[in-house]
């Protein structure tokens, strides 16, 4: 099995305490790849297609990536550029973030069609989100959704999670005609009911399913926090209980990542639905047990 993720791998800077932060790597598609890499077996590949600068923090963090599993053969280096940066700010388990991103070097990931093209070719499966559309130009956005149509058409499957996040789009009309058009060209929709409550008006986690669904024939699965996931295949419904997590909440980071990693992990390998689901939550559950995006006791535990 062959997969890809696409989008930014920022520096990240997590609270241990007492006014200190920790150094780590993550951003939401890098974050699934990373579970995914652990999940999947060790016969399977896990790539990651974005940019990076040229100085000594761009060779940290791709350094990072290849010990971690992660195939970096298609981050690309672009001079006088760097990586994104982001803080972590928690009050009672949920987080916020701090960005400084607006120059990263990852912006520039989509700019060459053949090479997208060529990277694309014969992955298995394809992951994104609407972060990683986000960060790039019209023409950029473009380009991917090509890449990513012609891909599909050749038998890959491509999975997104729109991770709404309106600061990073121009306007609001071009990010939900964006996302939309995205999610029409996928095999496996993984959105999160708040977001599209605030941003799409859906009165509940069904109608984000039936929304999404409408615009294609992909698997829908929307996540709702502690509350019960919707899927959504084939002209049916379902509802799945999430379990109650064994231990308090520390960071809520990588929730929604991790997830989406477990679920796609058990549902590659052919579990049923349900059990693909459950796979997801638990993963979740210990991972917001832990600090900061990547904890590697949980994976651990679902290894």
């Amino acid at each position: 099995m062959r997969v890809i993720a696409i989008g930014e791998c920022m520096v990240e800077l997590a609270p241990v305490g007492d006014g200190l932060f920790t150094m780590g790597y993550a951003g939401d598609t890098f974050n699934a790849a990373w579970y995914l890499r652990r999940l999947l077996p060790v016969t399977a590949s896990v790539s990651y297609l974005s940019a990076v600068g040229t100085d000594a923090v761009s060779d940290r963090m791709l350094d990072f990536m290849a010990a971690e599993g992660i195939i970096t053969d298609h981050v690309q280096r672009v001079p006088e550029r760097s990586v994104g940066l982001y803080l972590i700010q928690l009050n009672n388990g949920e987080r916020s973030f701090a960005y400084w991103r607006s120059s990263s070097a990852a912006r520039l990931l989509a700019e060459d069609a053949t090479r997208l093209d060529r990277v694309l070719d014969g992955a298995d499966l394809i992951y994104l989100s609407g972060i990683t559309l986000a960060i790039l130009d019209a023409d950029a956005r473009s380009r991917l959704m090509a890449s990513l149509a012609h891909a599909r058409a050749a038998g890959s499957r491509v999975a997104f999670d729109p991770n709404i996040r309106p600061s990073l789009w121009p306007d609001t009309a071009t990010m939900l005609q964006s996302i939309t058009d995205l999610a029409a060209g996928a095999d496996i929709v993984l959105p999160s009911y708040d977001d599209e409550a605030r941003h799409f008006g859906d009165p509940d986690p069904a109608a984000t399913a039936q929304r999404y669904a409408s615009h294609g024939e992909a698997l829908v699965v929307v996540k709702d926090g502690p509350r019960p996931i919707v899927t959504w295949q084939a002209g049916k419904s379902e509802h799945h209980p999430v379990p109650v997590p064994a231990a308090p909440v520390l960071d809520t980071t990588a929730a929604g990542d991790s997830f989406n990693a477990g679920f796609l992990a058990s549902y590659l390998a052919g579990a049923k639905l349900s059990k693909a689901v459950s796979a997801g939550t638990s993963l979740a559950a210990r991972v917001i047990a832990g600090p900061g995006a990547l904890v590697r006791s949980a994976v651990e535990f679902a290894t």
